[in-house]
């Protein structure tokens, strides 16, 4: 696993793949070539990143995800021609780095397709050393979170809900993204069983 120098990505030769895990799963806002289901091991999928611009502000935070260490992550991987190489990873910085709280890497991702093959492909890593590293949240704070945010990019809560709409159409599940996603549903239908008093709810246990 390597880190990416500013010129390297940019001016490398050959189709550049992006491995998307989030949003980027279903709306990638960029020309691609190829679209396939792939896993990416040593990071996982998690709700780790306080919101300031797409899904909330600095006065009400909301929440989105990060690539964080350990494990591994279910996600898409994009192949993008090398004429747009450039202009596809100007556009991934104006889009994941407006507060550089990510590390903008080069990842080894299995491709879910016939020829199963490995290849290296541009991700974006949570950097746990900024400050809008959350960490690991309870679902609890998750949830609370995820209500109150509203940002640029909209309601936090449709954030959350895409994406495990996404993740569900490749045949998979997240477990914490789909409990979350189900008392968001309940919250919102005003269901009694969401909570109210996020402090007493138990600690997640399942990063």
């Amino acid at each position: 696993m390597s880190e990416i120098t500013v010129p390297s990505v940019t001016t490398a030769k050959g189709d550049l793949w992006v491995f998307g895990y989030g949003s980027l799963m279903w709306r990638p806002g960029f020309e691609f070539e190829e679209r396939v289901p792939a896993r990416l091991v040593g990071e996982h999928r998690a709700l780790c990143v306080y919101s300031f611009v797409h899904r909330g502000t600095p006065e009400k935070p909301g929440l989105v995800l990060g690539l964080d260490r350990g494990g591994a992550c279910r996600g898409i991987a994009f192949r993008v021609a090398e004429k747009n190489r450039a202009d596809v990873v100007a556009y991934l910085r104006a889009r994941e780095q407006v507060t550089s709280v990510y590390r903008e890497v080069m990842r080894s991702v299995w491709l879910e397709n016939d020829a199963r093959q490995r290849v290296s492909a541009l991700a974006y890593v949570v950097d746990r050393g900024h400050a809008q590293y959350a960490g690991r949240l309870s679902l609890a704070e998750q949830h609370r979170h995820v209500v109150q945010g509203h940002g640029q990019s909209g309601a936090n809560r449709d954030y959350v809900t895409a994406t495990v709409k996404a993740i569900e159409a490749e045949g998979f599940r997240d477990a914490q993204l789909h409990q979350l996603a189900a008392m968001l549903h309940d919250h919102h239908t005003g269901d009694p069983r969401a909570p109210t008093r996020p402090d007493r709810c138990k600690r997640n246990t399942l990063f």
